[in-house]
């Protein structure tokens, strides 16, 4: 598989009393899609938080191309923040702003110094038609649908061309025929752009539509990593009544995923 182009080692975190992460130790690698799954609250979203320095970690290493995040400086961040996108799970798209504005606020912030005005405008113009969302750049999120602006976040991510997509819950709130949608523009924008992603998710329809490795968190750490076949082969073993949701409550997880 090569060298790992993100890797997090013996990550600590914690919120006060609440320890959100003990030992967290995973790694990601070039191309592929890694679905990262769990409960809600197990701390899915702050894993990609802590990746761009959203969140400072309390222990352990996280490394992008082999180099310390928690070590980088106020350039070198910069410059992680052009090669890492990040679609919020509410699209985070700013209300006062147009589509076409919010799609071109990152390439402002990172590209004004090379990209024109002109180029800017091609860029947006580019990702939204890969998200099949062509020429709404005057309209208003009031006026976007749940499902579009999922879309408009998600063209806003891929218009930095970035190496490496982060995806938090991207089908939370969508109906059937969206989240279809957006697992579709997941995998077609992998194959488009060569893009490594990371997406958290709790809806394990999407995780097996999308992934090729998957990590189960729970409990601090990462607790399985396999391929989609690898969770699917265990039949009607506890592993599977888990990730269908089927798992009796009083049963440890840990024990689950031994099967």
């Amino acid at each position: 598989m090569g060298a790992p182009i993100v890797s997090f080692e013996g990550v600590k975190k914690a919120f006060g009393p609440k320890v959100v992460y003990s030992d967290l130790s995973l790694d990601v690698y070039p191309g592929e899609t890694l679905v990262v799954m769990g409960g809600s609250g197990v701390g899915k979203s702050v894993m990609l938080k802590m990746l761009i320095r959203l969140l400072d970690v309390d222990g352990g290493s996280i490394r992008f191309h082999g180099k310390e995040v928690g070590g980088m400086n106020d350039a070198e961040l910069r410059g992680l923040r052009r090669q890492i996108a990040m679609l919020f799970q509410a699209g985070a798209l700013f209300d006062s702003l147009s589509v076409g504005e919010n799609v071109a606020y990152a390439l402002y912030e990172h590209h004004r110094a090379d990209m024109s005005r002109r180029d800017i405008e091609e860029r947006v113009r580019w990702a939204l038609a890969l998200v099949d969302l062509p020429g709404v750049e005057a309209m208003m999120p009031a006026d976007l649908s749940g499902g579009m602006k999922k879309r408009v976040g998600l063209a806003r991510a891929i218009a930095l061309r970035p190496e490496l997509v982060l995806y938090d819950e991207p089908t939370t709130g969508l109906d059937p025929i969206n989240t279809t949608r957006v697992n579709h523009m997941i995998v077609g924008l992998k194959r488009a752009l060569n893009v490594t992603s990371i997406v958290v998710t709790h809806d394990m329809g999407s995780a097996f539509a999308v992934a090729d490795r998957m990590a189960m968190v729970y409990r601090g750490r990462i607790v399985k990593v396999g391929t989609p076949e690898e969770f699917r082969a265990a039949g009607e073993s506890n592993v599977a009544d888990f990730i269908t949701g089927h798992a009796p409550e009083h049963e440890d997880v840990e024990t689950l995923l031994r099967g």
